[in-house]
């Protein structure tokens, strides 16, 4: 069989024609590559997304990339809507050249930027300013030449044509034909081969690729299914005339062609005349101007100079060494602007009152960026490397990423874009994928399954960073039998598989900002997402084409700190300066060596406060450290523990030698940084500081060959030196383990300021602390909730919302942490802004009609109403809860109508304050039983505020129970433990290894009135227990230790509903009253309550007279249920209730 002639696909999108193709750039390339095809276009829908993804992918595979685009233009014009008397053709444009290369960014840019209209668009006038480098396709189906050929218009035809063979010159325009089996494309192929001879216009071949193989037409049906919100039944959707556009071999395109050869090796032709470079590593930094008129050489110098007399003081030799060292380097690699544009924006946050962070990442290594105040922590003090943050040997921008408070990151980011210009500074393109469980809702949505099916389904696949349908489908055997459960199952389950990981929809990324020196339209194709403009290529692109990206991190724990501050100077009267905190504050390491460090910075986990404990930190030191060994690698390579017996002095230190001593006794001879293998290198091996940099990176990739290198290098050095080869490759060995677990001490110690100054706040100050972070956490209720346990643990006290007291934000009141509207569910920020403002300016609300009447509707809205009804907000004011949330409508109903009666001046002037009334007898709505009012306070706040279902059953629950979670901690290994609780924060998990590999776990909380304890039931008890293990379900647990928990915790064995082990081990109920109780009305009351309750149970009385207990049987029994014991408890308290067992 002969080879197949040469053959180039010069019409292919992606996935990131979005929901228009499911294809990734990688497994196109791969195809024709193996293929035999010697180069492939890329030219996705109104977009230049995949460039840098093609090109890469292009040369490394030896083929060459074809940049282009699939672009819409306009009928007439592209400043006005698309629409009949404005229609949208395409076009298929490649880059022939650099020129071309660099117009067609900037149509695509500007088809975004100025002509959107349903899909980005150019017009004629456009294509005409930028056709230089351009080889122009005329299109697909919907072309202009197309349309006129399929309406028979053929001379509508020849004039399109002719059109753009003018425009782009006879040597760069082809007409487009295709063999995909429809009628349209028939017609038009051969309207197209006609037009091409008698225009003399050539044509080539395309297949107008949307996916990669025959059988993912399906697939893209579906995407299309999904873009349009359709479903696959829907008679009226939209369809692909053709189940034929996939990437055809060269064999396939032969037989398709074989009677136009001419066709096919015109896109050879063309192919051979597109060669683009994408230039790498050259940068495009702007050049920072000074106010002073100075080079920004000068500039920097001044700046370094007068930054360190600032920091030090004295200048010593040391210092003026260092500084000296890394001015010179940034000089000589040409970042001087990048440091000075950093410092700019950096300087401009602290003038405008904006928190910055001390320093992320390798930054804090280098003194420059000490005395710029881009960071605050000295590297000198703190051993830190500036080569472990810029290697003079790699010319690599240096990142410097900047953390700041996350309500005000936008103006900075505003600052910049005024400083730089506009057209300088942009966001930047992120994409929204088709993630595990999203993709299984959209398949089947369209796939018309119920959204009940779908939902229970979805919640058993994991999901979040890292989880795979793929994965799961491979280890969950639960999965699996749903899969072959049914022929719909298996179409969902494939579908899903093949689309999972596709590009959904473009997004901003959450704090790139790129900088260019010239206008970004220089060097990237922009588009817009929303108002925004933003670039269409990623972050890790933009930075390997030379533009400067900087990332603008919101860090939500410097507004924390900045608001309890602010709170401090409120209520005491004193300014705080966190930033010249004294570092050896002894109430600060107390707290830590407790573990009492809920809301502390990156010390909250139960892990590391249990860490805490052991390790009990007694300096700055210890704090950089326990941030570095806080993680997988340290804690299960026994560097943890070891670190912590010798800081205890329960182990002896050993150094690997004594001329380590410096770099490693700090540490107590444990390498926990990936400095000291720097270090060591450096001092042992022989090895300058960018060797080291080059040494910590092999060993964090551990490739074996280049580590053979490296050690043999190190040997070298070290005999060189006059040490043992043998002790050399021993300690090479020692840093090849800890360097797999070392940290990067510069980020440690940088993060470890912050983590010392919230630990101080809250050591000084914990009521501000507390309120500050509710504050920061008020659209996350399960933090809410954990600071609430955390407030009354620790006997501090927490008041409910009020519409007469609190403000958006937690507040501080005598003492006590007063909840902030703002954290009410359905609440918002405009609603709790007008009703502080509003009593601010008017006094106290008399009830809710008057915040009703007081309050603009265009704030005020029902669904607000109701949650702060239900929340409390209105307690205290003359109605209970269900009497004002029977008034809502009245309510609104009436201000409007006084607010018209305003408008039209018919107010009376002179009338008599209206009279009070008690709403709820002139409604006659008693208030909502005790569990449905806990109910709603749950949904509007989250959490159980007020009371907790546990409260009045608790004590008698406990009784029977014997246990309670305090009693945990003294659990023996093998000692088995009953508790009564209520089940909060279930979590289901799947197992990833293992003989249980694919099964379902679950984690919860067991809590009861001592407090909370973590509990884990694993696969077996899983399956026979799932059905109780529901949030707020009141059970009878027993459990066992958990010896692997660094807390206490159990291990589940048992699980009954409460009313069940009730029933079965409950004859009677015993109430315990007091000589106080033991009156004829309050008997009555008791025996009224009895009445309400009849059954088989013995109710009880112990009744005390005169220092003597009597039990008084009651005639008749009752049934020992919620209710009955909800209202014992009410009327005797919860302690004087207990139970007789069968």
């Amino acid at each position: 069989m002969s080879e197949a002639p040469p053959f180039v696909h010069l019409h292919v999108r992606s996935h990131y024609s979005l929901l228009s193709a499911p294809e990734k750039v990688g497994p196109l390339v791969a195809a024709a590559k193996e293929d035999g095809q010697t180069a492939i276009a890329l030219t996705d829908n109104g977009n230049m997304f995949g460039a840098i993804d093609l090109f890469k992918r292009c040369k490394k595979a030896g083929i060459k990339p074809i940049v282009g685009q699939t672009t819409y233009y306009a009928g007439r014009t592209n400043k006005e809507t698309a629409g009949a008397d404005n229609p949208t053709f395409d076009l298929t444009l490649l880059a022939a050249n650099n020129v071309g290369l660099d117009n067609l960014k900037k149509m695509s840019g500007k088809a975004y930027i100025e002509g959107f209209s349903y899909r980005p668009r150019v017009d004629y006038e456009l294509i005409e300013q930028h056709k230089e480098g351009i080889i122009c396709l005329s299109g697909t189906l919907t072309s202009q030449i197309a349309m006129s050929i399929q309406q028979n218009d053929w001379e509508g035809a020849k004039a399109a044509a002719l059109r753009m063979r003018d425009l782009f010159g006879p040597e760069n325009f082809y007409l487009e034909v295709a063999h995909t089996g429809s009628d349209a494309q028939r017609k038009v192929t051969l309207g197209m081969r006609k037009l091409g001879a008698e225009l003399d216009i050539p044509c080539v071949a395309t297949n107008d690729v949307y996916y990669l193989k025959q059988e993912d037409w399906l697939a893209q049906d579906i995407m299309f299914c999904i873009r349009s919100g359709k479903s696959v039944a829907d008679q009226s959707r939209f369809r692909m005339g053709s189940k034929e556009l996939y990437l055809k071999t060269r064999e396939e395109m032969a037989r398709a062609f074989k009677d136009w050869p001419e066709a096919l090796e015109n896109t050879v032709k063309i192919a051979e005349r597109c060669n683009i470079d994408i230039e790498f590593g050259v940068y495009h930094v702007p050049i920072y101007q000074a106010d002073d008129g100075s080079s920004p050489d000068d500039f920097f110098a001044k700046l370094c100079h007068d930054g360190a007399v600032e920091r030090y003081g004295e200048i010593t030799k040391e210092i003026q060494d260092r500084l000296d060292y890394e001015v010179g380097i940034i000089k000589k690699l040409g970042f001087v602007s990048y440091f000075l544009i950093t410092w700019d924006f950096i300087a401009k946050a602290r003038e405008m009152g904006i928190p910055v962070g001390p320093g992320r990442g390798s930054a804090a290594g280098s003194i420059v960026s000490y005395c710029l105040r881009i960071t605050d922590v000295c590297p000198l003090h703190y051993d830190l490397l500036f080569e472990r943050f810029l290697n003079p040997a790699r010319a690599s921008m240096p990142d410097i990423d900047i953390d700041f408070c996350g309500n005000r990151r936008e103006e900075i980011i505003e600052y910049v874009r005024q400083k730089y210009g506009d057209d300088c500074v942009c966001q930047i393109i992120t994409f929204g994928t088709m993630a595990s469980r999203g993709v299984l809702r959209d398949v089947g949505r369209v796939l018309d399954f119920p959204v009940a099916d779908i939902d229970k389904l979805c919640k058993k696949v994991p999901s979040g960073p890292g989880a795979s349908l793929v994965t799961a489908l491979e280890t969950d055997t639960e999965l699996q039998e749903i899969r072959d459960s049914s022929p719909q199952y298996k179409r969902l389950f494939e579908l899903a598989v093949k689309l999972e990981g596709s590009a959904r929809h473009s997004s901003i990324h959450a704090a790139g900002v790129v900088i260019s020196d010239k206008p970004l339209r220089e060097y990237v194709p922009l588009a817009k997402s929303g108002e925004d403009i933003v670039t269409q290529w990623q972050m890790t692109e933009l930075e390997e084409v030379g533009l400067l990206k900087m990332d603008f991190l919101g860090l939500k724990t410097l507004t924390i700190l900045q608001e309890g501050a602010r709170l401090v100077k409120e209520v005491h009267g004193i300014d705080i300066d966190l930033d010249n905190l004294p570092l050896d504050d002894k109430p600060t390491y107390e707290l830590m060596t407790r573990g009492e460090t809920q809301g502390v910075f990156q010390l909250e986990s139960s892990g590391m406060r249990e860490l805490l404990t052991r390790l009990k930190p007694d300096n700055f030191e210890d704090v950089i450290a326990v941030l570095a060994l806080y993680r997988p690698g340290p804690l299960g390579s026994g560097m943890v523990d070891m670190y912590v017996r010798r800081k205890h002095g329960e182990e002896k230190t050993v150094l690997p030698h004594e001329d380590t001593r410096k770099i490693l006794e700090p540490t107590y001879g444990v390498i926990v940084y990936q400095e000291q293998v720097m270090q060591i290198s450096g001092l042992i091996g022989g090895f300058s500081m960018s060797e080291a940099d080059n040494l910590r990176k092999a060993m964090g990739k551990k490739k074996p060959e280049v580590m053979l290198k490296f050690k043999e290098l190190f040997i070298n050095g070290a005999e060189a030196q006059n040490y043992n080869g043998k002790f050399a490759k021993e300690l090479f060995e020692t840093m090849e383990y800890f360097a797999g677990y070392g940290f990067n001490k510069s980020h440690s110690t940088a993060y470890a300021l912050v983590t010392y100054q919230t630990a101080w706040l809250k050591a000084h100050y914990p009521t501000e602390f507390i309120a500050a972070n509710l504050t920061t956490e008020s659209g996350n209720s399960e933090k809410i909730k954990e600071f609430v346990d955390d407030i009354r643990r620790a006997d501090m006290k927490i008041l409910p919302p009020s519409v007469n007291h609190s403000m958006r934000y937690f507040g501080v009141e005598d003492g006590a942490i007063r909840y902030g509207l703002g954290a009410i569910k359905g609440v918002g920020t405009r609603v709790a802004d007008g009703i502080a403002e509003n009593r601010t300016e008017k006094g106290p609300y008399a009830n809710l009609d008057d915040l009703c009447e007081r309050l603009d509707s265009s704030i005020l809205n029902k669904t607000a109403l109701e949650s702060l009804v239900q929340s409390g907000a209105f307690d205290g004011m003359g109605r209970s809860r269900a009497g004002n949330a029977a008034q809502i409508e009245k309510a609104i109903r009436a201000a409007a109508t006084a607010r018209e009666d305003r408008r039209r001046g018919q107010a009376m002037l002179f009338a008599p304050p209206p009279v009070e009334t008690n709403l709820d007898e002139e409604c006659g709505v008693p208030e909502w039983p005790e569990h449905d009012r806990l109910t709603r306070e749950k949904e509007s706040l989250g959490f159980y505020l007020s009371g907790h279902p546990f409260e009045k059953r608790g004590a008698f629950l406990r009784r029977i129970a014997g246990n309670t979670t305090a009693s945990v901690a003294q659990l023996q290994p093998s000692e088995n433990i009953r508790i009564a609780g209520m089940i909060s924060g279930v979590r289901i998990l799947q197992i990833k290894q293992g003989k249980n590999a694919g099964k379902k776990m679950a984690k919860f909380m067991l809590e009861d009135l001592d407090g909370m304890v973590p509990v884990t039931c694993f696969a077996r008890s899983y399956e026979t227990l799932k059905e109780h293990i529901v949030e707020d379900e009141i059970v009878f647990l027993t459990g066992r230790q958990d010896k692997g928990s660094e807390e206490p915790a159990l291990l589940l064995d048992a699980l009954d509903p409460a009313s069940v082990v009730v029933r079965r081990e409950v004859s009677g109920i015993v109430l315990h009253l007091d000589a106080s109780m033991s009156t004829e009305p309050f008997l009555a009351r008791v025996i009224a309550v009895a009445d309400e309750h009849r059954g088989n149970h013995q109710l009880n009385l112990d009744v005390e007279d005169d220092g003597n207990c009597f039990r008084i049987r009651a005639e008749g029994g009752v049934t020992v249920s919620d209710e009955l014991i909800d209202s014992f408890a009410v009327l005797v308290d919860p302690d004087n209730m207990s139970f007789t067992r069968m």
